[in-house]
């Protein structure tokens, strides 16, 4: 079994060469796979390894990064999620690209899993999900309005269009793991939401953290590895992703008429041109037969 960190933390950095190159080197060391970004504005990845070796990784990771147990979110994976490890320098570790609201100067007020129900349940408060569509198909919590975005950058203009700081005073959101929900409340309190409250630790602290037994959640939680999805106690699910897209898969969506192995989905099939389909079948015949 393998051991799986996500984690994130907004501070300043600078010489962000130097970060890559020696997280790259600290990687390399523990065998890890999976995916970090470094910015100006702070840290942000997923990784996967053994279990002492994450260890002393995340110990590595703390003491530069200043990373607590509150930063981590960790779960488990029967085989590696992750076919490589990547670290990478971006401008934002998570990207909005808007300047409204600096997440290193204020954000939206923490909510411990535990706390969740009972803000919700309160009419007075607009329950909001933050992540994309493909995400939010597979799972959310009972009441949430989706926005409906394709890409995170669009939560902006979803926030401009469709909510009235007027209208809407109290807003509770949430997201995977807790990063994106840190910009979109800076967002949001800087465009004069009175309250805005987030998730402590995203979906995924609340599955770990909240009994089936009590909670709002529904489905399953989507994640960006080769899991594609956990559910309650972060137990990996049945779902899986389009080969050639991306999707999440349910087994109703394997079923489909439109669904080939390896080649497309209901939500690709007949959007590439017959020579891209004619090499994805070509390659997953050659996979299935164990020719590389």
């Amino acid at each position: 079994m393998l051991t799986v960190a996500a984690f994130y933390r907004f501070l300043p950095l600078a010489d962000l060469a130097t970060h890559r190159a020696e997280l790259s080197a600290l990687c390399r060391t523990y065998r890890l796979r999976g995916t970090i970004l470094i910015a100006p504005e702070g840290v942000n990845g997923t990784v996967a390894g053994e279990e002492r070796a994450m260890a002393a990784f995340l110990a590595g990771l703390s003491s530069r990064f200043g990373l607590t147990e509150d930063d981590l979110r960790m779960s488990a994976a029967a085989d590696w999620p992750f076919a490589r490890m990547k670290v990478r320098i971006r401008p934002e570790i998570i990207t909005l690209r808007d300047e409204s609201g600096d997440p290193l100067e204020k954000t939206g007020i923490h909510v411990a899993p535990q706390d969740w129900n009972d803000l919700v349940a309160d009419p007075g408060v607009v329950l909001l999900d933050t992540r994309n569509r493909y995400e939010t198909r597979v799972g959310s919590f009972a009441g949430a309005v989706d926005p409906e975005i394709d890409r995170f950058t669009d939560f902006k203009r979803f926030v401009e269009e469709r909510l009235d700081p007027g209208k809407t005073p109290r807003v509770a959101m949430f997201c995977t793991g807790g990063i994106r929900c840190e910009k979109a409340s800076a967002f949001m309190l800087e465009k004069g939401f009175a309250e805005v409250y987030q998730l402590k630790g995203g979906i995924l602290s609340y599955l770990q953290t909240v009994p089936a037994a009590e909670s709002r959640w529904r489905g399953d939680c989507y994640v960006f590895d080769g899991r594609v999805a956990l559910g309650h106690g972060l137990a990996e699910t049945g779902w899986t992703a389009c080969f050639a897209c991306g999707a999440p898969l349910s087994e109703a969506d394997r079923a489909s008429p439109e669904f080939e192995e390896g080649v497309s989905c209901a939500a690709c099939a007949g959007e590439r041109p017959e020579s891209e389909v004619a090499a994805l079948r070509e390659r997953h015949r050659r996979m299935t037969a164990g020719e590389g």
